[in-house]
């Protein structure tokens, strides 16, 4: 086991009816910017009213229009609007997006550098952020439980992460019965990002880590088995209520305890969305599995745990036995309604070698072993074709 140190200072309030605790974990002296999407579903399941209901008797300027792979432009609109109303409290209302950027928000706003777009281009250090607390109505990032945010800039066609422990949520309030109402495809998108969470972080290499592995393949093993019943009974709210808290757990840095973690499928995901507007889940989708091909030797020592201990391919040889994994892995992702091809999305090889060539001009080598560069990358993404 690797060298770690485990810290998360996140409030989770879970359950039916938890919006209404809004009003004893916010101080009635913060003035707070709410913030939430553009797509208008929070006014439509109800989750707008009772979060303005909870909040009776505080000071709430709104903020909405943030959009799925939040932009930048966007976000600093919200960081003016915050500097002239004066808020020192930031509340996300939605998925994992409109967090994402409420985290950005709260560390822009105090920003001392010239172009708050350094804290994720540059990895320019957050020294300090307006505290900010969140309401989840869409299991997938894990992000109400983390420090992590991903930004999109519509300038340069970027999405990038970035990382500040000052930017942990205050509280999370996750209610499995705000998520009723998402469409199929945002569902399907959550599972598979939820998964993909997990894999980077079990599917590496060996360092003799029992917990952790079994920790990552018992939010695996719910995923598989959750995924076709909440698509054919949406409103069960256990189900709903199993996913949820999967999302959370796949992602709060627990399972990444004293583990090598990998993040490869992601990175080149975000180039997927950046260029070429896939959703997250669907670039994870398409990925993974070259991925796992492609690194087949490197991690082969977990892929064999894998195909046995989740997919249980038991009696197999060794290239048979990571062979079922990973088709046992494309059948689970088509059966949440994903296409795992990039030609599925009209993205052609010309299309792959202008992704590699951004991670080379930026100078970065992706994976756990660091070694995925140039051509490792146009290997992968011919995998996918």
């Amino acid at each position: 086991m690797l060298n770690f140190v485990y810290h998360n200072p996140v409030k989770v309030v879970f359950g039916r009816g938890t919006i209404a605790k809004l009003a004893n974990l916010v101080k009635t002296d913060q003035k707070i910017m709410m913030t939430y999407g553009g797509g208008g579903s929070i006014r439509q399941n109800g989750v707008y009213d009772q979060t303005i209901d909870a909040l009776k008797g505080h000071s709430v300027v709104e903020f909405g229009g943030i959009e799925p792979n939040p932009r930048y432009e966007i976000c600093m609109e919200a960081v003016e609007k915050a500097k002239t109303e004066r808020v020192n409290f930031l509340l996300a209302v939605g998925g994992g997006s409109v967090l994402d950027a409420t985290k950005f928000i709260a560390a822009a706003i105090r920003y001392e550098g010239k172009d708050p777009w350094d804290i994720v281009g540059k990895r320019a250090p957050v020294k300090s952020a307006v505290p900010l607390g969140c309401v989840m109505t869409l299991p997938a990032t894990g992000s109400e439980m983390n420090s992590i945010a991903v930004i999109s800039r519509e300038s340069t066609r970027e999405k990038l992460p970035f990382s500040s422990r000052h930017i942990y949520p205050q509280f999370s309030i996750i209610d499995p019965e705000t998520t009723y109402s998402l469409p199929e495809r945002q569902v399907a998108n959550g599972i598979v990002d939820t998964f993909v969470h997990v894999v980077e972080q079990y599917l590496t290499y060996d360092v003799n880590t029992p917990l952790q592995d079994r920790q990552a393949e018992a939010i695996l093993l719910t995923l598989i088995e959750e995924a076709p019943k909440v698509l054919k009974d949406p409103k069960n709210y256990d189900v709903r209520a199993n996913l949820a808290w999967c999302a959370t757990q796949g992602l709060n840095g627990l399972i990444a305890c004293g583990v090598p973690q990998d993040w490869s499928t992601h990175m080149i995901g975000h180039e997927l969305t950046a260029l070429h507007g896939l959703d997250h889940g669907q670039s994870l989708a398409v990925l993974l599995p070259a991925v796992l091909h492609h690194q087949r030797k490197e991690k082969g020592t977990k892929l064999l745990q894998y195909g046995r201990r989740v997919w249980k391919t038991e009696g197999l040889g060794h290239d048979e036995t990571i062979n079922a994994a990973i088709t046992r892995t494309i059948d689970f992702f088509k059966s949440v309604g994903m296409h795992t091809r990039l030609s599925d999305y009209n993205i052609t090889p010309s299309h792959s070698r202008e992704i590699a060539n951004r991670f080379e001009q930026r100078g970065v080598k992706l994976g756990e072993h660091q070694a995925i560069g140039k051509p490792e990358i146009e290997e992968i993404l011919a995998l996918c074709a």
